[in-house]
């Protein structure tokens, strides 16, 4: 069966703009595309993206997640157990959750907060993640990045966040700013000085690819939002001419 973009948006709740991103970075392609343009998603495809939304639940991010796939040993089918693995603990936990709250509706007050504890669901979380990276993660950005941070500890670990931070609202104070603006653009260069400094080497392909996942990844977006409104949107379009 096949499905235009929009109904693979509804069907799967990725947004097109989102669908129309996996294809710029080699992720997720339509299957055809017709001759007035349109774009058409097969079977095939929307077990792709099933997938590919597993391992946006493990945090990997996007372009690791292309190389995973692309991988000679990669499993589809090891990645859709774990999947299932995951989906049922969350299940697990949302019945004690609903079993808990029909009691309480009832009178009958527990003094139980075990039906909220996350830590079995993140520990799987951590475990399959783990597997991964020991699977495939044999990237230059990866690696750099392992080496950096395991020498990190707590302190370094804070002064690298307060960086971030700061860096974070600065951008937040420029929102309503045009990206194109001097001040911007050097905001956007001591970015990527951090992530090099911090992580790994931020070549202009790894920092354009960011900033399109800033508003393609609705967690990224969320997060970097919390220093005010806006901010995402301005990083990302800020990079995009940064990159040119």
């Amino acid at each position: 069966m096949s499905y235009s973009i929009s109904e693979t948006a509804k069907l799967t709740g990725v947004s097109v703009r989102t669908l129309h991103y996996y294809d710029e970075i080699g992720l997720l392609s339509p299957t055809r595309i017709s001759e007035t343009g349109y774009r058409y998603y097969d079977d095939e495809a929307l077990k792709k993206l099933q997938t590919i939304l597993f391992y946006r639940e493990l945090d990997f991010p996007l372009k690791e997640i292309a190389k995973l796939m692309k991988a000679s040993n990669y499993q589809k089918d090891d990645a859709l157990v774990k999947q299932r693995e995951l989906l049922l603990l969350k299940r697990e936990r949302l019945d004690r959750l609903i079993h808990l709250l029909e009691n309480n509706i009832k009178g009958e007050y527990t003094m139980s907060f075990k039906e909220f504890d996350l830590s079995e669901i993140e520990e799987t979380k951590q475990k399959y993640a783990k597997e991964v990276q020991e699977r495939w993660g044999n990237t230059d950005a990866y690696q750099q990045s392992k080496q950096k941070t395991d020498a990190y500890g707590k302190e370094e670990w804070a002064k690298v966040t307060e960086k971030s931070d700061d860096i974070m609202k600065k951008f937040a104070q420029k929102v309503g700013t045009n990206p194109e603006d001097s001040t911007v653009q050097a905001l956007v260069d001591e970015w990527r000085a951090f992530i090099t400094e911090s992580y790994y080497d931020c070549t202009k392909e790894i920092l354009a690819g960011l900033g399109q996942m800033y508003v393609a990844d609705e967690r990224f977006q969320k997060n970097i939002d919390q220093f005010g409104e806006g901010t995402a949107k301005l990083m990302s379009q800020a990079i995009e001419i940064y990159c040119q």
